[in-house]
């Protein structure tokens, strides 16, 4: 193990790989321990230095049990128990601090020695250990004296060892800021002011020696010491020797040009860009094409000095990046050629490393992407032999330097996108203010752009011919439409296919091909979803794609309601908050138009996106009637974009089967979740997709209005469907479609209306069998109500019942015995076999898990009690059980569930003591009703996600 205690302590293992130490008291130790290495160190010397003037009442104990986590952390041999203390398992080597001081010792050595260089060396390696104040986590700060003073004196040191190199310009900004902090130390005064000499600034030496006096003088009360008092009358010997001096023509101090426009947003990019080249010296801007990278850069450098603009998209070949760096900084020189031995500069790179080397100054290599290689060879070459050298990188990808500091440039957020849009309408239409105020329009503009300012501006060039609502309308052909950019640019900056098309360009074959097959995605997808829909290997390319800014890569997923991640489980990937990835708006159009270039590809990817989408939805519906449920509707709800393009695909293909499918694996959520009009529109879409394969035995073209209804295709086919080989299909899509439809509105109207369609639909499913035991033909016995004897409604539930025990789970029991309580509360008369019912409800309603059923046996159980009282006067009937704790408004005892409830889970609606709408002051009975399925419908969301529970209107199941 290794120790870095000059900061906030830490410890890494052989590898280098960080070990979590623990709080602060635990680092307290470890720094305590740290500075005795192999040496024993008593219990009271650690407690003082732990707890310094408020130890704990037993104190051995608590540092005992502190000794003991930190063992834990570091491992058991890292802290021993020695007579007399504790030792920490570690040598000097192992420290930083010591090794800080043997490296300055070194430093000053070499100095003495007349080697500066050498001794340059070591005091860098010596300074670089530090990483904040030195041991940052003990309370008494006396220990940290002597490593503070240490640093200050192989700082001084450093500075010496460069003025004796000859790079006096190098160390003026270090001294300022020392000097600045230590105002009374006089060597460092002293070397500020050789410095400034040696550099030609006499001027400035001889300000530097006046105020090191001043501070003396209103600080101390002192005088200059000799060697400070020396310095001066050398410079003023010097400086009445001097002649006056011819002025020198000014030098560059770099070549950023004013921009023509104004640079909108980007305040706190750019303050983050200008301390991350303060803090590193490799910086790299990446981002998709037209995301302001170039602009970006420029503005947070133009308030630097020595800021060099290298621009490297010209180039077409990657030996030439080189010579764009020499260009670019001025190097190039007109020699004349007197003879064969007449020497020329031959080797940029080291004509660079030689003028660099001495020099602090910024280089922006700009547009590094399609010479991604040769600009990251050049930029480590530089950086590692010029020491004051600090270079900004754009690029679309990272240059995979060691100690490079990627940024992403993000799209513009909606304020700066609508400014950056009315400012340059500002620039091509006199009426600006007029135009804008259309606001719901540039706000779409900006949004379907992505916030890319150079799409953006194409746009606001459009406003010389078009409206902004012309404009949003026409985005779907957005590169047809922004066409109009600036002459002066490059060419692939002037449209925004010349954009996009510039990184296709840079694309491999199989690159491409992923980005193609992705765009069959709406909405975004995850690792496992690629991996199902593309033939290459998926994650190896979506990495590539991500860190060439043409995928977004995010963390998706939230959290399960009671806050923890949601993991893979028992019955398959709930969907972890891991990487979600999508495209923008702009890119993935232009995949999309790529992909059309090659149908068969295209053609594949979305047979395997429906096969994926399929998997998931069926995998999903069970689970959506379990324990599992919340997390799986919040799965389906952020996979809803990809289930409804399936589904649009399967029925543009004329596949009714698999459309068929996909529609009854959703049809539960989207009762569920209060989808229902939607819901209604895919089976209405889905049963017509029938009656036109029935009618024509073609790939519909939109639906004909001269073909007959579904309802009525039904009825005229001689044999209800019977032989047909979708006929089960197509009567589970009409039970379900039923169901949606008599929810929209009155379900007595609906049967009279089409009571020979609901007949032939629930005689097929009044039968009995497997199908019949699950949604959505457990409904069944509902519809009997209204077209079966209704006399005799007790057997059809208890048919139900006992048909679902025998081909049902426990889920559809529950429902079918739910469907059956509703249905003697609400007829008069005998009550008897609710207890019973009310029981095993509960039972397998816990078993389920289904946060919806679980509500429905409340308001069932609820519905119960109220029932009774008024047929038997509070006693009989519903005896024992439920009932007699249903009474005086204590519904709420039977609403919770096996285990307490958290609060933030109950569904939203009425207080609990009045579940069902039946509280303890509602004292009318309920009107009887022969049933229906409007009851059985969900109320609004409760904030666990779960539309319908216990209270309200969706508490009734009848």
């Amino acid at each position: 193990m290794r120790y870095r205690i000059l900061g906030v302590t830490t410890a890494e293992d052989e590898h280098g790989t960080a070990v979590p130490v623990g709080g602060p008291r635990l680092r307290a130790l470890l720094t305590a321990l740290a500075l005795r290495p192999s040496r024993i160190t008593p219990p009271r010397t650690l407690i003082d230095e732990v707890w310094t003037d408020d130890p704990p009442q037993d104190a051995h104990a608590a540092l005992q049990a502190l000794v003991g986590r930190l063992r834990r952390a570091l491992g058991k041999d890292a802290v021993t128990s020695e007579t007399g203390g504790y030792r920490l398992a570690a040598t000097p080597d192992d420290i930083d601090l010591f090794v800080f001081e043997r490296l300055v010792q070194r430093g000053t050595d070499a100095l003495a020695a007349d080697a500066p260089a050498l001794a340059e060396r070591h005091l860098d390696d010596a300074l670089a250990l530090w990483r904040g104040p030195a041991l940052a986590d003990l309370p008494d700060r006396t220990a940290a004296t002597r490593p503070e003073a240490t640093r200050l004196e192989a700082t001084r040191a450093r500075a010496e060892a460069r003025l004796r190199l000859g790079r006096a310009q190098d160390v003026v900004p270090e001294l300022r800021e020392l000097t600045a902090v230590h105002p009374y130390d006089e060597p460092l005064h002293a070397l500020l002011i050789r410095a400034l000499r040696d550099t030609g600034r006499e001027a400035d030496a001889l300000a530097a020696y006046d105020s090191a006096r001043r501070a003396l003088a209103e600080g101390l009360g002192t005088d200059p010491g000799p060697h400070l008092r020396a310095l001066h009358a050398d410079l003023l010997a010097s400086a009445a020797r001097s002649e006056k001096p011819t002025p020198a023509p000014p030098q560059r101090t770099g070549n950023i040009r004013p921009r023509l426009t104004s640079f909108v947003g980007r305040e706190p990019e750019i303050d983050a860009i200008r301390s991350d080249v303060h803090r590193a010296r490799l910086v790299t801007l990446t981002g998709p094409g037209g995301s302001g990278k170039t602009r970006l850069a420029e503005e947070a450098a133009a308030g630097l000095p020595q800021a060099w603009l290298v621009e490297l998209a010209p180039l077409d070949r990657p030996e030439a990046v080189p010579g764009a760096v020499v260009s670019a900084l001025g190097l190039r020189e007109t020699v004349l050629m007197t003879s064969e031995l007449t020497a020329v500069q031959d080797d940029p790179v080291a004509l660079l490393v030689e003028y660099c080397a001495p020099r602090s100054q910024l280089l922006i290599l700009d547009n590094c992407e399609h010479v991604i290689g040769a600009a990251a060879h050049l930029a480590e070459t530089l950086l590692t032999r010029c020491p004051g050298l600090t270079i900004l990188a754009t690029s679309r990808e990272p240059l995979g330097v060691p100690g490079e500091v990627v940024r992403p440039v993000e799209p513009l957020p909606p304020d700066p996108a609508r400014r950056l849009f009315a400012e340059r309408a500002a620039a091509v239409r006199p009426d600006a203010d007029a135009v804008l105020r259309d606001e719901r329009a540039v706000a779409e503009i900006c949004r379907r752009l992505d916030g890319l300012p150079l799409a953006i501006e194409l746009a606001a060039a459009r406003l010389r011919l078009l409206t902004p609502r012309q404009i949003a309308d026409r985005l779907d052909d957005r590169f047809r439409l922004l066409t109009s950019g600036s002459r002066t640019v490059l060419p692939r900056q002037q449209t925004l296919r010349a954009v996009v098309d510039w990184s296709w360009d840079l694309l491999d074959e199989a690159e491409r091909t992923v980005l193609c097959e992705v765009s069959v995605f709406a909405g975004g997808w995850d690792l496992a979803a690629a991996e199902a829909v593309c033939t290459g290997p998926a994650a190896e390319l979506l990495g590539a794609l991500v860190d060439k800014s043409l995928v977004v890569a995010a963390p998706g997923g939230p959290e399960d309601p009671d806050g923890t991640d949601r993991e893979d489980g028992p019955d398959g990937p709930v969907g972890s908050a891991g990487m979600r990835y999508r495209m923008l708006e702009t890119i993935h159009e232009y995949a999309v138009e790529r992909a059309a270039g090659a149908p068969s590809l295209r053609a594949a990817a979305e047979r395997r996106h429906r096969a994926w989408v399929r998997a998931l939805v069926e995998q999903a519906d069970p689970l959506l009637r379990s324990a599992a449920q919340l997390p799986w509707i919040s799965r389906l709800e952020t996979e809803l974009d990809n289930i409804r393009a399936a589904l649009d695909r399967a029925l543009t293909a004329g596949d009714e089967q698999e459309a068929g499918a996909l529609v009854l694996a959703m049809g539960w959520f989207w009762w569920l979740r209060n989808y229902r009009h939607e819901g209604m529109e895919w089976l209405g879409r889905t049963l017509r997709l029938g009656v036109e394969r029935d009618t024509a035995g073609r790939v519909p073209s939109g639906g004909e209005p001269d073909l007959p209804d579904p309802v009525d295709h039904l009825l005229a086919a001689p044999d209800g469907e019977a032989g047909h080989p979708l006929h089960a299909l197509r009567m589970d899509l009409r039970m379900l479609h039923m169901l949606f439809v008599t929810e929209a509105g009155s379900t007595e109207a609906f049967v009279n209306e089409r009571r020979p369609y609901v007949e032939r639909v629930w005689a097929y499913f009044q039968e009995g069998g497997p199908r019949a035991a699950r949604i959505p033909g457990l409904v069944c016995p509902v519809i009997s109500s209204y077209v079966g004897d209704r006399s005799d409604l007790r057997t059809v539930m208890d048919s139900a019942v006992a048909n679902c025990r025998t081909h049902g789970g426990e889920w559809e029991t529950a429902v079918a015995l739910m469907f059956r309580t509703h249905m003697v509360v609400d007829a008069s008369g005998d009550l008897d076999g609710v207890d019973d019912d009310l029981a095993e409800l509960r039972l397998l309603s816990r078993r389920a898990g289904d946060r919806w059923l679980r509500a429905q046996v409340c308001g069932a159980a609820g519905e119960a009690g109220h029932g009774a009282q008024p047929l038997r006067g509070g006693q009989g009937g519903v005896r024992g059980g439920a009932a007699a704790r249903l009474r005086g408004g204590r519904v709420h005892r039977v609403a919770v569930p096996h285990r307490p409830a958290r609060r933030d889970r109950l569904p939203r609606g009425r207080p609990p003591g009045r579940a069902g709408g039946a509280g303890r002051g509602e004292r009318r009975r309920r009107p009887v009703r022969r049933g229906g399925l409007q009851g059985v419908r969900p109320a609004a969301a409760g904030p666990d996600g779960v539309r319908g529970g216990a209270h309200g209107p969706g508490a009734r199941a009848l």
